[in-house]
Protein backbone atom coordinates (compact mmCIF):
# COMPACT_ATOMS: atom_id res chain seq x y z
CA UNK A 1 0.00 0.00 0.00
CA UNK A 2 1.43 3.43 -1.16
CA UNK A 3 1.73 6.04 1.76
CA UNK A 4 -0.82 8.75 2.41
CA UNK A 5 -0.88 12.33 1.28
CA UNK A 6 -1.70 14.28 4.53
CA UNK A 7 -1.16 17.73 5.71
CA UNK A 8 1.04 18.64 9.05
CA UNK A 9 -0.80 21.12 11.48
CA UNK A 10 1.19 22.84 13.98
CA UNK A 11 0.09 25.07 16.88
CA UNK A 12 1.84 27.67 19.11
CA UNK A 13 0.22 28.02 22.51
CA UNK A 14 0.94 29.32 25.79
CA UNK A 15 2.79 26.63 27.31
CA UNK A 16 2.37 23.71 24.46
CA UNK A 17 3.49 22.73 20.92
CA UNK A 18 0.44 20.45 19.19
CA UNK A 19 1.11 18.84 15.84
CA UNK A 20 -1.40 17.06 14.10
CA UNK A 21 -1.16 14.58 10.68
CA UNK A 22 -4.30 14.95 8.51
CA UNK A 23 -5.22 13.54 5.46
CA UNK A 24 -6.99 15.09 2.69
CA UNK A 25 -10.68 14.12 3.99
CA UNK A 26 -9.86 15.87 7.23
CA UNK A 27 -9.09 12.71 9.43
CA UNK A 28 -6.62 12.51 12.04
CA UNK A 29 -4.00 10.41 11.51
CA UNK A 30 -1.24 11.68 14.58
CA UNK A 31 -0.91 13.74 16.69
CA UNK A 32 1.69 15.06 19.25
CA UNK A 33 2.55 17.46 21.72
CA UNK A 34 5.09 18.70 23.96
CA UNK A 35 5.23 21.37 26.51
CA UNK A 36 7.57 24.33 27.93
CA UNK A 37 7.68 26.65 30.87
CA UNK A 38 5.95 30.03 31.10
CA UNK A 39 8.26 32.63 32.50
CA UNK A 40 7.40 35.15 35.02
CA UNK A 41 11.01 36.25 36.48
CA UNK A 42 9.16 39.35 37.64
CA UNK A 43 5.37 40.30 39.03
CA UNK A 44 3.54 40.88 35.78
CA UNK A 45 5.71 39.59 33.31
CA UNK A 46 4.92 36.63 30.97
CA UNK A 47 7.59 35.42 28.84
CA UNK A 48 8.63 32.40 26.82
CA UNK A 49 12.38 31.23 25.31
CA UNK A 50 11.84 30.79 21.03
CA UNK A 51 14.68 28.29 21.51
CA UNK A 52 11.92 25.48 23.83
CA UNK A 53 9.44 26.21 21.03
CA UNK A 54 11.43 25.00 18.61
CA UNK A 55 12.65 21.97 20.87
CA UNK A 56 8.97 21.49 21.49
CA UNK A 57 8.03 21.93 18.06
CA UNK A 58 10.69 19.23 16.87
CA UNK A 59 9.20 16.50 20.01
CA UNK A 60 5.22 17.07 19.25
CA UNK A 61 6.04 16.39 15.16
CA UNK A 62 8.11 13.29 16.05
CA UNK A 63 5.63 12.02 17.97
CA UNK A 64 2.71 12.42 15.38
CA UNK A 65 5.10 11.31 12.52
CA UNK A 66 5.41 7.95 14.68
CA UNK A 67 1.34 7.50 15.00
CA UNK A 68 1.02 7.83 11.24
CA UNK A 69 4.25 6.30 9.65
CA UNK A 70 3.06 5.62 6.32
CA UNK A 71 1.86 9.16 5.07
CA UNK A 72 2.99 11.57 3.15
CA UNK A 73 3.49 15.30 4.09
CA UNK A 74 2.29 17.70 1.28
CA UNK A 75 2.08 20.81 3.20
CA UNK A 76 2.53 22.32 6.57
CA UNK A 77 0.46 25.38 8.65
CA UNK A 78 0.77 27.18 11.56
CA UNK A 79 -1.44 28.60 13.77
CA UNK A 80 -0.40 30.47 17.28
CA UNK A 81 -1.19 32.36 20.55
CA UNK A 82 -1.84 35.53 19.70
CA UNK A 83 -0.87 39.45 20.96
CA UNK A 84 2.93 38.73 21.90
CA UNK A 85 5.78 40.13 20.64
CA UNK A 86 9.22 37.93 19.47
CA UNK A 87 12.30 40.50 18.69
CA UNK A 88 14.66 39.18 16.02
CA UNK A 89 17.80 40.30 14.64
CA UNK A 90 18.41 40.64 11.02
CA UNK A 91 19.65 37.42 10.94
CA UNK A 92 16.68 35.90 12.64
CA UNK A 93 17.82 35.38 16.06
CA UNK A 94 16.20 36.34 19.16
CA UNK A 95 17.02 39.50 20.97
CA UNK A 96 15.34 39.29 24.35
CA UNK A 97 13.12 36.20 25.31
CA UNK A 98 9.12 36.12 23.97
CA UNK A 99 6.99 38.94 25.38
CA UNK A 100 3.54 37.15 25.90
CA UNK A 101 -0.20 38.18 26.45
CA UNK A 102 -0.64 37.73 29.82
CA UNK A 103 2.04 40.20 30.01
CA UNK A 104 1.16 43.28 32.60
CA UNK A 105 4.34 45.89 32.27
CA UNK A 106 2.94 47.66 29.90
CA UNK A 107 0.04 49.18 31.45
CA UNK A 108 1.14 52.44 32.22
CA UNK A 109 2.16 52.69 28.16
CA UNK A 110 -1.67 52.21 27.70
CA UNK A 111 -2.32 55.86 28.56
CA UNK A 112 -0.91 57.07 25.31
CA UNK A 113 -3.11 54.73 23.37
CA UNK A 114 -5.95 56.70 25.16
CA UNK A 115 -4.05 60.04 24.51
CA UNK A 116 -4.50 59.49 20.95
CA UNK A 117 -6.67 61.06 18.38
CA UNK A 118 -10.32 59.63 18.90
CA UNK A 119 -10.84 59.10 15.20
CA UNK A 120 -7.01 57.10 15.14
CA UNK A 121 -8.59 55.13 18.44
CA UNK A 122 -11.17 54.36 17.09
CA UNK A 123 -10.11 52.65 13.88
CA UNK A 124 -7.95 50.02 16.10
CA UNK A 125 -11.18 49.02 16.88
CA UNK A 126 -10.36 47.24 19.98
CA UNK A 127 -9.94 47.50 24.10
CA UNK A 128 -6.66 48.79 25.56
CA UNK A 129 -4.73 45.20 26.76
CA UNK A 130 -0.92 45.74 27.35
CA UNK A 131 0.22 42.64 26.48
CA UNK A 132 -0.74 42.61 22.86
CA UNK A 133 2.44 43.95 20.80
CA UNK A 134 2.03 47.67 20.25
CA UNK A 135 1.84 48.31 24.11
CA UNK A 136 4.73 46.15 24.59
CA UNK A 137 7.14 47.83 21.70
CA UNK A 138 5.78 50.90 23.59
CA UNK A 139 7.68 49.30 26.52
CA UNK A 140 10.42 48.27 25.02
CA UNK A 141 11.56 51.32 23.31
CA UNK A 142 10.99 53.27 26.14
CA UNK A 143 13.25 50.82 29.01
CA UNK A 144 14.89 48.26 26.70
CA UNK A 145 16.04 51.01 23.80
CA UNK A 146 19.46 48.68 23.01
CA UNK A 147 17.30 46.02 21.94
CA UNK A 148 15.23 47.95 20.27
CA UNK A 149 17.47 49.84 18.29
CA UNK A 150 19.07 46.69 17.08
CA UNK A 151 16.15 44.85 16.29
CA UNK A 152 15.15 44.32 12.60
CA UNK A 153 11.78 42.95 13.27
CA UNK A 154 9.01 42.65 15.38
CA UNK A 155 7.05 38.92 14.76
CA UNK A 156 4.43 37.79 16.05
CA UNK A 157 4.89 33.90 18.06
CA UNK A 158 3.59 31.74 15.50
CA UNK A 159 5.57 34.12 12.22
CA UNK A 160 8.85 33.60 14.08
CA UNK A 161 7.97 29.65 14.86
CA UNK A 162 7.24 29.61 10.75
CA UNK A 163 10.61 31.80 10.09
CA UNK A 164 12.61 29.23 12.07
CA UNK A 165 11.06 26.64 9.31
CA UNK A 166 11.31 28.75 6.21
CA UNK A 167 14.40 30.46 7.03
CA UNK A 168 17.45 30.55 4.17
CA UNK A 169 19.87 32.85 6.08
CA UNK A 170 23.31 34.04 4.05
CA UNK A 171 25.87 35.37 6.75
CA UNK A 172 24.37 38.37 8.22
CA UNK A 173 20.53 38.21 7.36
CA UNK A 174 17.53 35.80 6.58
CA UNK A 175 16.19 36.28 3.11
CA UNK A 176 13.11 35.15 3.38
CA UNK A 177 10.15 34.28 6.12
CA UNK A 178 9.91 38.18 7.94
CA UNK A 179 6.30 38.22 7.10
CA UNK A 180 2.70 38.13 8.94
CA UNK A 181 -0.94 38.00 8.15
CA UNK A 182 -4.07 39.81 8.95
CA UNK A 183 -5.53 37.80 12.06
CA UNK A 184 -2.56 37.92 13.69
CA UNK A 185 -1.66 41.56 12.63
CA UNK A 186 -5.20 42.95 13.66
CA UNK A 187 -4.69 41.73 17.52
CA UNK A 188 -1.30 44.33 17.98
CA UNK A 189 -3.32 47.58 18.45
CA UNK A 190 -1.31 48.60 15.86
CA UNK A 191 -3.65 47.64 12.87
CA UNK A 192 -6.59 49.66 10.97
CA UNK A 193 -9.33 47.01 11.08
CA UNK A 194 -11.75 49.27 8.67
CA UNK A 195 -8.51 49.90 6.26
CA UNK A 196 -7.82 46.51 6.94
CA UNK A 197 -3.96 47.22 6.86
CA UNK A 198 -1.38 48.72 9.45
CA UNK A 199 -2.37 51.48 11.39
CA UNK A 200 0.76 53.58 9.90
CA UNK A 201 -0.89 56.83 11.82
CA UNK A 202 -1.41 55.32 15.52
CA UNK A 203 2.92 53.85 14.98
CA UNK A 204 3.53 57.30 14.16
CA UNK A 205 2.13 58.85 16.85
CA UNK A 206 3.33 56.78 19.11
CA UNK A 207 6.91 57.07 17.78
CA UNK A 208 7.23 53.63 16.82
CA UNK A 209 9.59 52.15 14.12
CA UNK A 210 6.84 51.12 10.96
CA UNK A 211 9.84 48.98 9.40
CA UNK A 212 9.72 46.98 12.66
CA UNK A 213 6.34 45.41 11.26
CA UNK A 214 6.85 42.41 8.78
CA UNK A 215 4.48 42.83 5.42
CA UNK A 216 1.25 41.47 5.04
CA UNK A 217 0.17 38.06 3.23
CA UNK A 218 -2.68 36.06 3.33
CA UNK A 219 -3.33 33.73 5.77
CA UNK A 220 -3.12 30.73 3.26
CA UNK A 221 -0.59 32.00 1.13
CA UNK A 222 2.85 29.98 0.98
CA UNK A 223 5.25 32.05 2.23
CA UNK A 224 7.73 30.04 2.29
CA UNK A 225 9.39 26.35 1.76
CA UNK A 226 10.49 23.93 4.58
CA UNK A 227 14.24 24.49 4.87
CA UNK A 228 16.91 21.67 4.66
CA UNK A 229 17.79 22.29 8.21
CA UNK A 230 14.26 22.63 9.31
CA UNK A 231 13.41 18.98 7.33
CA UNK A 232 16.37 17.59 9.16
CA UNK A 233 15.15 18.04 12.35
CA UNK A 234 12.26 17.33 11.69
CA UNK A 235 12.49 14.76 8.88
CA UNK A 236 10.59 15.87 6.79
CA UNK A 237 11.44 16.10 3.03
CA UNK A 238 13.09 19.73 2.58
CA UNK A 239 10.44 22.15 0.24
CA UNK A 240 7.49 21.48 1.19
CA UNK A 241 5.26 24.83 1.19
CA UNK A 242 4.46 26.69 4.45
CA UNK A 243 1.45 28.25 4.99
CA UNK A 244 1.84 31.84 6.78
CA UNK A 245 -0.36 30.64 9.14
CA UNK A 246 -2.97 32.30 11.79
CA UNK A 247 -3.41 33.72 14.92
CA UNK A 248 -5.02 30.51 17.06
CA UNK A 249 -8.85 31.28 17.07
CA UNK A 250 -9.10 32.14 13.73
CA UNK A 251 -7.42 28.96 12.89
CA UNK A 252 -9.83 27.24 15.50
CA UNK A 253 -13.06 28.49 13.48
CA UNK A 254 -11.35 27.10 10.21
CA UNK A 255 -10.88 23.95 12.15
CA UNK A 256 -13.89 23.82 13.57
CA UNK A 257 -16.05 24.49 10.04
CA UNK A 258 -16.99 27.69 11.17
CA UNK A 259 -16.80 28.88 7.78
CA UNK A 260 -19.73 32.07 7.52
CA UNK A 261 -21.72 33.76 10.67
CA UNK A 262 -24.45 32.43 12.46
CA UNK A 263 -22.60 29.82 14.56
CA UNK A 264 -21.19 30.90 18.08
CA UNK A 265 -18.28 29.37 19.00
CA UNK A 266 -16.08 28.47 22.67
CA UNK A 267 -12.89 27.68 22.96
CA UNK A 268 -11.75 26.33 26.52
CA UNK A 269 -8.37 25.88 26.95
CA UNK A 270 -5.33 28.52 28.74
CA UNK A 271 -8.19 30.96 28.07
CA UNK A 272 -11.52 31.04 26.73
CA UNK A 273 -13.12 33.20 23.71
CA UNK A 274 -16.34 33.32 22.84
CA UNK A 275 -16.08 33.85 18.55
CA UNK A 276 -18.84 35.20 16.52
CA UNK A 277 -18.21 35.27 12.49
CA UNK A 278 -19.56 38.41 10.67
CA UNK A 279 -19.45 40.07 7.09
CA UNK A 280 -18.08 43.49 8.04
CA UNK A 281 -16.11 44.93 10.84
CA UNK A 282 -18.37 46.27 12.95
CA UNK A 283 -16.58 47.34 16.47
CA UNK A 284 -18.41 46.80 19.60
CA UNK A 285 -19.78 50.63 20.52
CA UNK A 286 -18.35 50.29 24.20
CA UNK A 287 -14.96 47.99 23.20
CA UNK A 288 -15.00 46.00 25.57
CA UNK A 289 -14.95 42.84 23.49
CA UNK A 290 -12.29 42.72 20.46
CA UNK A 291 -13.08 42.48 16.37
CA UNK A 292 -10.47 40.94 13.97
CA UNK A 293 -9.84 39.49 11.01
CA UNK A 294 -10.69 36.03 9.85
CA UNK A 295 -8.32 33.68 8.68
CA UNK A 296 -10.39 33.18 5.18
CA UNK A 297 -9.85 37.21 4.36
CA UNK A 298 -13.15 38.07 3.40
CA UNK A 299 -15.17 37.53 7.36
CA UNK A 300 -14.23 39.39 10.58
CA UNK A 301 -14.88 37.67 13.95
CA UNK A 302 -16.09 40.09 17.15
CA UNK A 303 -14.53 37.93 20.30
CA UNK A 304 -15.23 38.30 24.20
CA UNK A 305 -12.15 36.33 25.56
CA UNK A 306 -11.54 35.18 29.24
CA UNK A 307 -7.83 35.38 30.68
CA UNK A 308 -8.61 33.23 33.59
CA UNK A 309 -9.97 30.37 32.82
CA UNK A 310 -7.64 27.19 32.37
CA UNK A 311 -4.85 28.66 33.00
CA UNK A 312 -6.10 29.61 36.36
CA UNK A 313 -7.48 26.14 37.11
CA UNK A 314 -4.39 24.32 36.48
CA UNK A 315 -2.83 27.06 39.11
CA UNK A 316 -5.00 26.03 41.53
CA UNK A 317 -4.87 22.13 40.34
CA UNK A 318 -1.18 22.25 40.91
CA UNK A 319 -1.27 24.48 44.22
CA UNK A 320 -3.39 21.55 45.72
CA UNK A 321 -1.17 18.86 43.87
CA UNK A 322 -4.36 17.42 42.51
CA UNK A 323 -5.01 15.07 39.37
CA UNK A 324 -7.69 16.98 37.27
CA UNK A 325 -9.42 13.41 37.16
CA UNK A 326 -9.86 14.81 40.80
CA UNK A 327 -11.03 18.43 39.85
CA UNK A 328 -13.77 17.36 37.66
CA UNK A 329 -14.72 14.69 40.35
CA UNK A 330 -15.54 17.46 42.75
CA UNK A 331 -18.19 18.47 40.73
CA UNK A 332 -20.42 15.49 41.38
CA UNK A 333 -18.91 15.45 45.26
CA UNK A 334 -19.80 18.79 45.91
CA UNK A 335 -23.67 20.21 45.42
CA UNK A 336 -23.81 23.54 43.29
CA UNK A 337 -23.05 26.36 45.00
CA UNK A 338 -20.51 24.90 46.76
CA UNK A 339 -22.38 25.16 49.82
CA UNK A 340 -21.71 28.87 50.09
CA UNK A 341 -18.05 29.04 48.89
CA UNK A 342 -17.62 31.38 45.96
CA UNK A 343 -14.39 31.57 43.85
CA UNK A 344 -13.41 35.27 41.68
CA UNK A 345 -11.05 33.93 39.38
CA UNK A 346 -8.99 36.71 38.77
CA UNK A 347 -5.78 35.20 39.62
CA UNK A 348 -4.51 38.25 36.26
CA UNK A 349 -6.01 41.16 35.43
CA UNK A 350 -8.84 40.08 33.09
CA UNK A 351 -9.90 41.98 30.08
CA UNK A 352 -11.99 44.93 29.58
CA UNK A 353 -15.18 43.17 29.33
CA UNK A 354 -15.17 42.61 33.20
CA UNK A 355 -15.55 44.94 35.66
CA UNK A 356 -15.14 43.76 38.99
CA UNK A 357 -11.98 43.43 41.26
CA UNK A 358 -8.70 42.78 39.91
CA UNK A 359 -7.72 39.92 42.10
CA UNK A 360 -8.70 36.84 43.22
CA UNK A 361 -10.64 35.49 46.15
CA UNK A 362 -12.27 32.46 47.71
CA UNK A 363 -15.14 34.43 49.48
CA UNK A 364 -17.33 32.35 52.38
CA UNK A 365 -14.78 29.66 53.19
CA UNK A 366 -15.70 27.59 56.45
CA UNK A 367 -14.17 24.86 58.42
CA UNK A 368 -16.59 22.56 56.54
CA UNK A 369 -15.03 23.31 54.07
CA UNK A 370 -13.05 20.12 52.05
CA UNK A 371 -11.00 20.13 48.99
CA UNK A 372 -13.60 19.21 46.84
CA UNK A 373 -15.42 22.53 47.87
CA UNK A 374 -12.02 24.36 47.03
CA UNK A 375 -12.09 23.03 43.24
CA UNK A 376 -15.88 22.79 42.53
CA UNK A 377 -15.78 26.72 43.03
CA UNK A 378 -12.83 27.01 41.18
CA UNK A 379 -14.81 25.42 38.41
CA UNK A 380 -17.89 27.45 39.10
CA UNK A 381 -16.15 30.90 39.13
CA UNK A 382 -14.74 30.28 35.79
CA UNK A 383 -17.58 29.58 34.52
CA UNK A 384 -19.26 32.64 35.90
CA UNK A 385 -16.57 34.32 34.31
CA UNK A 386 -17.37 32.56 31.00
CA UNK A 387 -20.91 33.63 31.13
CA UNK A 388 -19.92 37.27 32.00
CA UNK A 389 -18.32 37.54 28.72
CA UNK A 390 -20.86 36.15 26.94
CA UNK A 391 -23.55 38.61 27.70
CA UNK A 392 -21.14 41.42 26.97
CA UNK A 393 -20.69 39.81 23.47
CA UNK A 394 -22.74 41.47 21.17
CA UNK A 395 -24.70 39.79 18.93
CA UNK A 396 -24.23 36.92 21.13
CA UNK A 397 -28.15 36.97 22.20
CA UNK A 398 -29.21 36.04 18.82
CA UNK A 399 -27.26 32.64 19.10
CA UNK A 400 -29.24 29.71 20.57
CA UNK A 401 -26.32 27.10 21.44
CA UNK A 402 -22.88 26.81 21.77
CA UNK A 403 -20.38 25.20 19.61
CA UNK A 404 -17.73 23.82 22.49
CA UNK A 405 -13.78 23.36 21.35
CA UNK A 406 -10.60 22.67 22.80
CA UNK A 407 -9.09 20.63 25.42
CA UNK A 408 -11.12 21.78 28.16
CA UNK A 409 -14.26 20.76 27.09
CA UNK A 410 -13.91 17.35 26.97
CA UNK A 411 -15.35 16.33 30.63
CA UNK A 412 -18.97 15.42 30.43
CA UNK A 413 -19.56 16.73 34.23
CA UNK A 414 -17.33 20.11 33.31
CA UNK A 415 -19.69 20.53 30.12
CA UNK A 416 -22.89 20.24 32.61
CA UNK A 417 -21.73 22.67 34.29
CA UNK A 418 -21.32 25.11 31.47
CA UNK A 419 -24.66 24.19 29.74
CA UNK A 420 -26.64 24.79 33.25
CA UNK A 421 -24.59 28.17 34.11
CA UNK A 422 -24.89 29.43 30.42
CA UNK A 423 -28.56 28.08 29.64
CA UNK A 424 -27.62 27.31 26.45
CA UNK A 425 -27.23 23.39 24.75
CA UNK A 426 -23.89 22.83 24.04
CA UNK A 427 -22.83 21.25 20.44
CA UNK A 428 -19.56 19.30 20.10
CA UNK A 429 -17.05 18.04 17.70
CA UNK A 430 -16.23 15.01 16.36
CA UNK A 431 -12.66 16.27 15.98
CA UNK A 432 -10.73 18.06 18.60
CA UNK A 433 -7.40 19.81 18.22
CA UNK A 434 -9.43 22.41 16.23
CA UNK A 435 -6.67 24.95 15.87
CA UNK A 436 -3.84 22.31 15.03
CA UNK A 437 -6.55 21.41 12.39
CA UNK A 438 -7.17 24.75 11.00
CA UNK A 439 -3.59 25.52 10.65
CA UNK A 440 -3.20 22.21 8.88
CA UNK A 441 -6.15 22.73 6.63
CA UNK A 442 -4.42 26.13 5.92
CA UNK A 443 -1.06 24.37 4.96
CA UNK A 444 -3.39 22.15 2.82
CA UNK A 445 -4.81 25.69 0.79
CA UNK A 446 -0.77 26.78 0.44
CA UNK A 447 0.05 23.67 -1.20
CA UNK A 448 -2.50 23.90 -3.63
CA UNK A 449 -4.44 20.63 -2.39
CA UNK A 450 -7.82 23.21 -2.36
CA UNK A 451 -7.30 26.19 -4.47
CA UNK A 452 -10.11 28.54 -2.20
CA UNK A 453 -11.44 28.20 1.35
CA UNK A 454 -14.90 27.24 1.04
CA UNK A 455 -13.84 24.01 -0.52
CA UNK A 456 -13.05 23.29 3.11
CA UNK A 457 -17.14 23.06 4.34
CA UNK A 458 -17.36 19.24 2.99
CA UNK A 459 -14.54 18.61 5.93
CA UNK A 460 -16.33 20.50 8.45
CA UNK A 461 -16.51 18.40 11.99
CA UNK A 462 -19.93 16.69 12.51
CA UNK A 463 -21.79 18.44 15.18
CA UNK A 464 -23.98 16.84 17.76
CA UNK A 465 -25.61 18.01 20.97
CA UNK A 466 -24.10 16.75 23.83
CA UNK A 467 -25.33 18.78 27.01
CA UNK A 468 -28.25 20.71 27.54
CA UNK A 469 -29.30 22.74 30.54
CA UNK A 470 -30.43 20.43 33.42
CA UNK A 471 -32.24 20.35 36.91
CA UNK A 472 -29.45 22.25 38.52
CA UNK A 473 -30.36 25.29 36.17
CA UNK A 474 -31.82 27.54 38.86
CA UNK A 475 -29.01 26.64 41.42
CA UNK A 476 -26.46 27.82 38.91
CA UNK A 477 -28.99 30.86 38.15
CA UNK A 478 -28.37 31.23 41.85
CA UNK A 479 -25.10 31.39 42.41
CA UNK A 480 -24.19 33.31 39.34
CA UNK A 481 -26.37 36.34 40.87
CA UNK A 482 -24.10 35.61 43.66
CA UNK A 483 -21.08 35.99 41.55
CA UNK A 484 -22.19 39.23 40.26
CA UNK A 485 -23.18 40.33 43.81
CA UNK A 486 -18.95 40.29 44.72
CA UNK A 487 -18.10 41.56 41.64
CA UNK A 488 -20.37 44.89 42.54
CA UNK A 489 -19.30 44.49 46.26
CA UNK A 490 -15.47 44.41 44.98
CA UNK A 491 -16.01 47.72 42.81
CA UNK A 492 -17.79 49.54 45.32
CA UNK A 493 -14.64 49.23 47.77
CA UNK A 494 -12.08 47.50 45.54
CA UNK A 495 -11.68 44.15 47.19
CA UNK A 496 -14.16 41.10 47.57
CA UNK A 497 -16.62 41.39 50.34
CA UNK A 498 -18.11 37.89 51.96
CA UNK A 499 -21.48 37.52 53.34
Amino acid sequence: MGATTALLGIDLGTSAVKAVILDLEGRLLGEGRAEYALLTRRPGWAESIPADWWRATRLAVREARERAPQCRIAGVGLAGQMHGVVMVAADGQPTRAAMLWPDRRAEKVLARFRALPSALRQRLANPLVPGMAGPLLCWLAEHEPACYARSARALLPKDWLRLRLTARRSTTEVTSGLVTEASDASATLLYDLPADRWAEEVIAALGLRFDLLPPLLPSAAQAGTLSSEAAAALELPSGLPVATGAADVAAALLGAGVLAPGTLLLSLGTGAQLVLLCEEPQPDPTLRTHLYRAADGRHWYRMAAVQNAGLVLDWLRRQLHAEWSEVYASLEQVPPGAEGLTFLPTLTPERPHYNGPQTGAFVGLRLEHSRAHLLRSALEGVACGIRLALERLPGAGEVSSLLVAGGGSLHPAWRQLLADLLGRPLLSLEAAETTARGAALLGGLAAGVWSEGQELARLAPARSVVTTPGEQQARCAALYARYLELLARGRETGTPLGP
